[in-house]
């Protein structure tokens, strides 16, 4: 699986931003033809973002692009129009606001209409944000709609709405919560995504400015297993890509660990052993070997350990 630390957006009617996006550092792209795009201009948005797929040079970036909601009266020409005219470069589709698994069905459907017609060798992958008390009800039953699923991504904004929240910016951590508010709808989002083999990517944080709030609210889902957030900005990539990868201690004690209980079960013959302090076994294999994975997938594997 290829790493989603940083999902930059970029509204899908400006063309110099995708170019921009194109050549940036983040993990992935997605041109959003949802809430960054007016109404009147999301025909004409459609046409600017498979020129720009056709166009620029996105390297190993996951390419996508967000349609609209499945209810809405522009959801269908959005897949149509956009797989039709770029579906060789776009890499996945994001739905937004999936309520139920019908939902998905919709869009699967549609896409594999069009693949047969296109003749696409490799199938487009799904996307799918939960940002209603609803989507997160029905999680379970979402996660398993389609084959096609690849990722499970929380949405504040419209969750913060859907449930009538006091906030007014996306992703804050509003005062007199006394612990994490949005805990409970982050941990169930990545235990489903665990339990289905998805990714689980954290949403936006829309004070583009507070870099030390970004890293705050990164660094709390980080914690719970995520593997990425949404970047607003160019600058929010950075700091994102830092949070959602194993620090060079962390990723230097994993090898430690993998190293030792190698020897272990291989040379001694012993199911458990001590490496310090710490006695280590096979759960202690797993947990360093899956921190060791995301940090090689990160390119840190010729990283020195440090002193």
């Amino acid at each position: 699986m290829r790493p989603r630390r940083s999902v930059l957006a970029c509204p899908g009617s400006n063309p110099r931003m995708m170019e921009r996006a194109a050549g940036s550092d983040a993990d992935q792209v997605f041109l959003d033809l949802e809430d960054a795009v007016a109404p009147a201009e999301k025909a004409a948005a459609r046409a600017t973002i498979v020129a720009a797929l056709r166009t620029h040079d996105f390297g190993r970036k996951i390419r996508c692009v967000r349609i609209n909601q499945v209810d809405s009266p522009f959801a269908l020409r959005d897949i149509l129009e956009v797989v039709e005219g770029a579906g060789d470069h776009l890499d996945t589709l994001m739905v937004p606001k999936v309520q139920t698994a019908g939902d998905v069905a919709f869009v699967d459907r549609a896409l594999g209409s069009l693949e047969r017609q296109m003749g696409l060798a490799r199938p487009i992958g799904l996307e799918l944000q939960i940002e209603d008390g609803l989507g997160l009800t029905n999680i379970v039953e979402i996660a398993q709609a389609s084959p096609r699923v690849e990722v499970l991504i929380f949405g504040p904004g419209d969750f913060a709405a859907a449930l009538r929240l006091p906030q007014l910016t996306v992703g804050e951590m509003p005062e007199g919560y006394p612990g994490d508010l949005w805990h409970y709808a982050l941990f169930r989002i990545v235990v489903t995504a665990r339990a289905f083999g998805l990714a689980a990517i954290d949403g936006p944080f829309a004070a583009i400015r507070d870099l030390d709030g970004l890293r705050r609210s990164a660094t709390r889902s980080a914690a719970l297993g995520f593997d990425g957030k949404w970047a607003l900005h160019p600058t929010q990539i950075g700091p994102l890509n830092e949070a959602y990868a194993p620090t060079p201690a962390q990723f230097a004690r994993a090898r430690e660990i993998l190293a030792a209980y190698r020897r272990a079960t291989e040379e001694d013959r012993r199911g458990a052993v001590m490496l310090g302090d710490e006695m280590i076994d096979e759960a202690s294999r797993k947990m360093a070997a899956q921190l060791y994975e995301r940090g090689r997938l990160v390119g840190m594997e010729a990283l020195p350990s440090p002193d």
